[in-house]
């Protein structure tokens, strides 16, 4: 149940694009088309499962003073890998991502899985979260692609739709219908998932310190207390 669970917040719970709004630059650029998403969602993807794999397995050999740069020299490495698999076998999908694929280094979706989960988990549920992330983050790619190609140019996967293709609203291609389109999914997420604000608690049981400050009098005692 727990690699379950691990594997389908990503999908809409905590989906990295819809729900936590990260990797908004490439998911913007690269969906305009259908084939572009899912080339960009399927890199990603890769990318993520083994950059989690391979700091969940040198996690405890990683110093804690320098592991941010030794993660991003870790997922450099298998970005450059990937680019050139890329271009080696789809030239035209690498010509059509351009700077956003080598990008990926500096996708915050990598790294943050690497620093809040890969960096504390074993290696199997972190390959499975890494997995789960880079399904959300293709299925988003892949819905924005789909609305913005579909209405934006008449065509799916570059194949021309006879209705749409003499009425295409062409704004969805550009910037605003971008943002439009990724505003509307993230309405519609939210909704599925219920996402409502939780309630703060300010007592020493809702501070995130309280195990290592626990012997500190908190400010509402000391008010009770008349403690200035």
């Amino acid at each position: 149940m727990r690699t379950v669970r691990n594997f389908t917040k990503g999908i809409i719970r905590e989906n990295p694009v819809l729900v936590l709004v990260l990797g908004t630059c490439p998911t913007l650029a690269t969906s305009t088309s259908v084939i572009n998403a899912l080339g960009m969602g399927a890199a990603a993807t890769i990318v993520l499962v083994l950059s989690n794999i391979v700091i969940s397995a040198l996690r405890k050999v990683i110093p804690d003073k320098v592991r941010i740069p030794c993660y991003i020299v870790l997922i450099a490495g298998l970005v450059t890998a990937v680019q050139m698999l890329v271009k080696a076998y789809a030239p035209t999908l690498d010509e059509s991502l351009g700077i956003y694929l080598p990008l990926i280094v500096v996708n915050c979706i990598i790294l943050g899985r690497a620093e809040m989960f890969a960096s504390k988990n074993k290696v199997f549920a972190s390959a499975v979260d890494g997995f789960g992330m880079g399904t959300g983050f293709t299925l988003a790619l892949f819905l924005m692609a789909a609305i913005r190609e579909v209405f934006g140019n008449g065509t799916f996967c570059g194949i021309e739709i006879p209705v749409l293709a003499e009425n295409k609203i062409s704004i969805l291609t550009m910037a605003p219908g971008g943002f439009m389109v990724f505003g509307l999914l993230i309405a519609v997420v939210n909704k599925i998932g219920r996402h409502k604000p939780q309630k703060t608690d300010f007592g020493c049981q809702g501070c995130p310190q309280a195990e290592v400050c626990s012997k500190i009098i908190c400010s509402d005692e000391k008010e009770a207390e008349g403690v200035d």
